[in-house]
């Protein structure tokens, strides 16, 4: 005849059993959340270095096929520089380009008319479907990143000399409006990365 109490668990095992089951329950579930917490930041970080390589490839795009090509103001008054980057001005650069793809043969030029400022933390790039666009040409607008802080362009000059403003001071008329820097740099202050340098050659 089999003794009682030999089979099973009492009541303080079973206690005990639950007590220790309970705390690699919730270590292991800390441990799951840490690891879904990192995979978010991973991604966003990813995310982030992947629109900043998106932004300087197309500012690089856009430098690397600047066409001299002046365009008019939208009062047809003036007549706007190829390349242009003056202090006080409404945009940081402005920049007539070409190689626009027009797959669908649209009755419109392959050169873009393409600008960047910065409003609110954002860069954005302005475009206009026709390339000497008047008041009543709106823009497309693109935001290409935020919280920016600054975006700063120097130009060297074919004479070697590096300036911060395009066209070079002393440049006029029509050869001044159409003038190309050799290299452009470019310097992206992101609140978050810090200073970011870039450098492009113009095609000749």
């Amino acid at each position: 005849m089999r003794e009682r109490g030999t089979n099973g668990f009492t009541l303080i095992e079973v206690l005990v059993s639950l007590a220790i089951f309970g705390i690699l329950s919730i270590m292991a579930y800390q441990a799951l959340g840490q690891a879904l917490f990192n995979a978010d930041l991973l991604n966003e970080r990813m995310d982030r270095l992947r629109s900043i390589q998106q932004t300087m490839r197309l500012l690089g795009k856009d430098l690397m096929q600047a066409t001299p090509r002046p365009v008019r103001d939208a009062l047809g008054g003036s007549t706007i520089a190829s390349i242009r980057s003056e202090p006080g001005t409404e945009f940081a650069l402005e920049v007539t380009r070409g190689g626009w793809p027009n797959p669908a043969g649209l009755p419109r030029s392959t050169l873009q008319r393409a600008t960047y400022r910065i409003e609110d933390g954002e860069l954005l790039r302005y475009h206009w479907n026709v390339l000497d666009p008047t008041i009543s040409n709106e823009p497309i607008v693109t935001v290409l990143l935020d919280d920016v802080d600054s975006i700063v362009f120097n130009y060297l000059e074919p004479g070697g000399d590096w300036t911060n403003q395009w066209p070079p001071f002393g440049a006029t008329g029509s050869p001044g409006l159409r003038m190309r820097p050799q290299v452009v740099e470019i310097v992206l202050t992101l609140n978050d990365e810090g200073e970011i340098r870039r450098f492009f050659e113009v095609a000749p």
